[in-house]
């Protein structure tokens, strides 16, 4: 895609929409309403309910798009909308609009969570003058959270489905120390972009007999061992960071809508952009966890005596850096969502070279990145150096993650006319 392209459809051209992207604002608080309510979510997501990565991003997603439905009526629907555009004359509160569709999201994941819910939703409605415009907002944010929820009903979320349990060389089973099974409902999940969770199929891992089968293994056993002597220490930060369930990606977002000057607008369709491409990605990845139930490297190296690969060598006491994640190894659940998150913000901005950073609380230490495609790079590194992941695995994740993102800058979230 063009530079010019990526402009266009980051509605970042010099003079497009900006008259009517920064009207939007005019009525709001000098908080970003959308930031705001992304922290609030954030807290419920997962200080609270304490959801992973592949539940959160279904949760953001909803909160998000009922969030840019209601800032995109208000603003006169320049962009195509989500799911809709209620009527607004641009007189509606944006704040109350913001504030109504992401609490009455939220309410709906969490229920036991109402109480305090409730009480930031009254914290932030206090805070906006009574009157028409409060009322209107409110009316707007409640039809587009009102769609959202009901767009996601019986869509196929905490699902009873489990992960075969194999017995085969290669066949995925639970791993130490936890022998975990979770998360099978994900890939069966109902995609809120792209028609079908196995729209971007692979040909598979390698077969085990393979010479890349065996790359990969050798690399993993070496660099991802709980106690290897050639993983740097910069390298075991890294996979500490990008392992922390409190996602960098969160403050990431926020901070470049701070560095970017973002108006309530342009943030509304960067986050939904993001959520929605990072919650179709994981979908996507869970389908091939699915179709392929590939073994994690700890079973991989501990049973090599099993794999008919001359090349690869059995150790059963091998443990890797990080815990392995509940679900089977191929493909890498973060790097297709990193992949999708990184790859829409270099499409909304319309270039790669943008600084960011993030703090990681398990690491204990933040990480600086030059370029969006700089932390797609390192997350792929990132977990085979945890030991968790192949190579191959964190590639093709990361390549599914661009697929959703380029599939969504195509056909979803586009300027009216373009």
């Amino acid at each position: 895609m063009s530079i010019c392209l990526s402009l266009v459809i980051a509605g970042s051209w010099p003079g497009i929409g900006s008259s009517i992207a920064y009207a939007s604002d005019s009525r709001t608080s000098s908080a970003n309403p959308v930031i705001v309510w992304d922290r609030n979510a954030e807290t419920a997501i997962w200080d609270v309910a304490r959801q992973q990565p592949q539940v959160q991003a279904r949760s953001f997603a909803m909160v998000h798009g009922a969030v840019y439905d209601a800032v995109n009526a208000i603003a006169g629907a320049p962009y195509q909308p989500y799911l809709v555009a209620p009527a607004a004359d641009g007189s509606e509160s944006t704040d109350a609009a913001v504030a109504t569709a992401a609490y009455r999201v939220l309410r709906s994941l969490f229920p036991d969570q109402e109480p305090r819910l409730t009480a930031q939703y009254d914290q932030a409605l206090t805070a906006i003058p009574d009157g028409r415009s409060k009322q209107r907002g409110i009316a707007v944010g409640s039809r587009t959270a009102d769609a959202m929820i009901t767009a996601r009903e019986n869509d196929g979320a905490f699902g009873d489905q489990t992960w075969p349990v194999g017995t085969r060389p290669g066949q995925w089973r639970p791993t130490p120390p936890t022998y975990a099974s979770d998360g099978a409902w994900v890939a069966s999940l109902k995609p809120f972009l792209i028609p079908s969770a196995s729209m971007f199929r692979t040909s598979g891992p390698p077969a085990l007999t393979s010479k890349r089968y065996a790359r990969d293994f050798n690399e993993v056993k070496t660099v991802g061992a709980a106690n290897s002597t050639v993983r740097t220490a910069d390298q075991t930060q890294a996979a500490i960071w990008w392992h922390d369930r409190h996602l960098a990606e969160w403050e990431i977002k926020r901070q470049l809508v701070t560095t970017q000057r973002l108006n309530t607008l342009r943030t509304a369709r960067m986050f939904v952009m993001v959520g929605m491409a990072e919650a179709d990605a994981t979908i996507a990845c869970y389908n091939e966890k699915a179709a392929w139930s590939f073994w994690r490297p700890v079973s991989a190296i501990q049973l090599a005596d099993t794999d008919g690969n001359p090349e690869t060598a059995a150790d059963p006491g091998w443990t890797p850096l990080l815990v392995t994640p509940p679900h089977p190894d191929y493909t890498s659940g973060h790097t297709c969502f990193t992949g999708a998150s990184m790859s829409a913000l270099q499409h909304f901005f319309g270039r790669d070279d943008l600084p960011f950073s993030g703090y990681s609380a398990d690491s204990g230490t933040t990480r600086h990145f030059r370029s969006f495609s700089e932390a797609i790079d390192e997350v792929v590194n990132a977990r085979v150096w945890g030991g968790i992941h192949t190579r191959t695995a964190d590639v093709a994740g990361a390549k599914i993650g661009r697929q959703v993102t380029d599939y969504m800058v195509t056909h979803h979230f586009k300027r009216k006319g373009h």
